[in-house]
């Protein structure tokens, strides 16, 4: 029993004719609250209750102001403390907590260990309260709370959706007054008092509280570099990162368009995504498709029913491990299947190239035909180019509006 190992210890401190070698711990250099697999129960709590009733009994027993009688109330709070840490916090802790623009929500698990963001520590859900930000996921005990002061980084994602675009814009130490760049602790590259631990991302130099050496692709890398290794981050920039990556926010045309004259990949893509843009129209007017829900096919890249031009950082990765060219090529297949073969309304609203007048039906999505820019009429590639002559539909719907205003032709 618990209350009889303590007591044991009383006795021997005070009576010397016990045995000198057994000291009085009280489960401090030797955790006799510990259950080797397994879990604190409420009895741990009753047991350690009576403890304390005993050690101050004790302390009242000993001669006032000996070193006994002093050892005796440090076991005493500790005691207490250990207490503290057993009893179930869960009618004095709110549930949700709203700090620095996290959203703090009381995690229910016991089991899972994780560790603190804030004091680095380990959470030991089994006997301490901890909170989870619903936004960016920083991670915390409930005494650390008040301790915060990195802001949610969702909020920052909101209000600023963009990447730092430089590789790893390093300004030096100096320029950071030998400091953390976000808890402003003293750094050195000699470890000296703090190891200053460098961001690929944003350039700056951490200490190890704020820089646990995660690893993350960095956009900058990508862009420019193709470059998709994964480089040591602070704990804010992997947060950052890690909510920015499905977000549709790079403008490769704009940033780096060089980068679809090496990567054959990007240009199959934007091909793709240019014939859904095509057929999107069909859909939209097509009951079935509709009932069939089949733009939701995308609904994991809303954007590319939006834009061809916009690609997240998700998309970079997936283009170059090859799965987002397989995936968008069997979605493309099936949306060219339903206009083509499936549906009825969607092939009557076909062309039939008005320059040479034979072959099958047109669709501007189709790889060998053209679609001119003005009345978006569809042609076999073949005949639009080597006809000198201007559109026959531009031309048929130019002669009608000026037989419709004969004072415009006139003029």
């Amino acid at each position: 029993m618990i209350t009889e190992q303590i007591l044991y210890t009383f006795r021997c401190e005070s009576d010397p004719t016990q045995s000198s070698d057994r000291t009085m711990d009280l489960g401090l250099a030797e955790d006799h609250f510990s259950r080797p697999m397994g879990s604190l129960v409420a009895s741990d709590i009753e047991q350690l209750k009576m403890a304390i009733e005993e050690c101050k009994k004790l302390i009242l027993e000993l001669p006032e102001h000996s070193e006994r009688q002093k050892d005796t109330v440090v076991k005493l709070i500790h005691l207490r403390l250990k207490l503290q840490e057993l009893k179930d916090p869960e009618d004095d802790e709110p549930n949700l907590r709203v700090l620095l623009e996290h959203r703090f929500s009381k995690e229910k698990s016991k089991s899972v260990k994780q560790t603190c963001d804030k004091c680095s520590a380990i959470i030991w859900g089994l006997i301490q309260t901890w909170y989870t930000c619903t936004g960016c996921y920083y991670r915390c005990h409930s005494k650390c709370m008040n301790l915060i002061t990195k802001p949610c980084v969702r909020s920052k994602v909101s209000h600023q959706s963009e990447y730092e675009l430089s590789i790893c814009p390093e300004i030096g130490l100096d320029r950071q007054d030998y400091r953390c760049a976000e808890c402003r602790t003293p750094i050195s590259l000699r470890g000296v008092p703090t190891e200053a631990r460098q961001c690929d991302y944003t350039g700056q130099y951490y200490c190890s509280t704020c820089h646990w050496n995660d690893t993350a692709i960095v956009p900058a890398r990508v862009i420019h570099n193709w470059e998709f290794e994964s480089r040591k981050v602070c704990r804010s920039s992997m947060r950052y990162l890690a909510l920015m990556i499905p977000r549709p926010v790079l403008k490769l045309k704009e940033i780096n368009p060089l980068l679809f004259n090496f990567v054959e990949e990007l240009v199959e893509i934007r091909k793709l995504r240019q014939d859904i843009l095509l057929m999107k129209p069909y859909f939209i007017t097509c009951k079935e498709a509709m009932e069939a829900r089949l733009l939701l096919q995308l609904q994991d890249r809303q954007h590319f029913v939006e834009n061809d031009d916009m690609y997240s950082l998700q998309d970079l990765i997936d283009i170059s491990s090859g799965r987002l060219s397989c995936s968008l090529t069997e979605i493309h297949t099936t949306f060219a299947k339903h206009i083509k073969l499936d549906c009825e309304r969607c092939q009557a609203k076909g062309f039939v190239c008005e320059l040479c007048k034979e072959g099958d039906i047109l669709f501007p999505f189709d790889s060998h035909t053209s679609v001119c820019h003005d009345c978006s009429a569809v042609f076999h590639r073949d005949c639009y180019y080597d006809n000198s002559t201007t559109c026959p539909r531009c031309a048929r719907m130019t002669e009608r509006k000026q037989d419709d205003f004969p004072d415009v032709k006139d003029a």
